[in-house]
Protein backbone atom coordinates (compact mmCIF):
# COMPACT_ATOMS: atom_id res chain seq x y z
CA UNK A 1 0.00 0.00 0.00
CA UNK A 2 1.23 3.95 -0.44
CA UNK A 3 0.92 6.47 1.45
CA UNK A 4 -1.03 7.53 3.37
CA UNK A 5 -2.76 11.13 2.47
CA UNK A 6 -4.41 13.80 4.68
CA UNK A 7 -7.74 13.04 2.77
CA UNK A 8 -7.51 9.10 3.46
CA UNK A 9 -6.73 9.57 7.29
CA UNK A 10 -9.50 12.18 8.13
CA UNK A 11 -12.43 9.65 6.04
CA UNK A 12 -10.36 6.59 8.04
CA UNK A 13 -10.95 8.81 11.40
CA UNK A 14 -14.50 10.58 10.66
CA UNK A 15 -13.16 14.28 10.00
CA UNK A 16 -12.48 16.97 7.90
CA UNK A 17 -8.88 17.03 5.77
CA UNK A 18 -8.67 20.35 7.27
CA UNK A 19 -8.83 18.74 11.15
CA UNK A 20 -5.73 16.91 10.05
CA UNK A 21 -3.83 20.14 8.64
CA UNK A 22 -4.78 22.05 11.82
CA UNK A 23 -3.13 19.00 13.63
CA UNK A 24 0.05 18.84 11.77
CA UNK A 25 0.79 22.15 11.91
CA UNK A 26 0.07 22.28 15.71
CA UNK A 27 -2.64 24.82 15.30
CA UNK A 28 -5.46 21.96 16.79
CA UNK A 29 -5.26 19.95 19.64
CA UNK A 30 -7.28 16.52 19.11
CA UNK A 31 -9.38 15.02 21.46
CA UNK A 32 -8.59 11.91 23.40
CA UNK A 33 -11.05 10.09 21.24
CA UNK A 34 -9.58 11.15 17.92
CA UNK A 35 -5.68 10.81 19.14
CA UNK A 36 -6.72 7.26 19.81
CA UNK A 37 -8.21 6.89 16.45
CA UNK A 38 -5.44 8.28 14.85
CA UNK A 39 -2.82 5.79 16.38
CA UNK A 40 -5.10 3.16 16.07
CA UNK A 41 -5.18 3.69 11.74
CA UNK A 42 -1.00 3.66 12.44
CA UNK A 43 -1.28 0.50 14.50
CA UNK A 44 1.18 2.56 17.00
CA UNK A 45 0.34 3.97 20.52
CA UNK A 46 -0.76 7.93 21.31
CA UNK A 47 2.52 8.55 22.65
CA UNK A 48 4.35 7.66 19.50
CA UNK A 49 2.21 10.04 17.18
CA UNK A 50 1.41 12.84 19.49
CA UNK A 51 3.93 14.61 22.13
CA UNK A 52 2.93 17.07 25.11
CA UNK A 53 5.12 20.30 24.59
CA UNK A 54 8.27 20.16 26.68
CA UNK A 55 8.08 16.60 26.80
CA UNK A 56 11.47 15.13 27.05
CA UNK A 57 10.79 11.85 26.86
CA UNK A 58 9.27 12.43 23.57
CA UNK A 59 9.73 9.78 20.81
CA UNK A 60 12.70 10.07 19.04
CA UNK A 61 11.10 8.42 16.18
CA UNK A 62 8.97 11.66 16.15
CA UNK A 63 5.41 11.88 15.90
CA UNK A 64 3.36 14.68 14.11
CA UNK A 65 5.14 17.52 13.62
CA UNK A 66 3.77 20.16 16.39
CA UNK A 67 1.22 17.91 17.08
CA UNK A 68 -0.28 18.70 20.83
CA UNK A 69 -2.09 16.19 22.66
Amino acid sequence: MGEMTQEDLAKRVGVARQTIIAIEKGKYNPSVALAIKIARVFGVTVEEVFTLNGDESSSEQGGAPGAQS
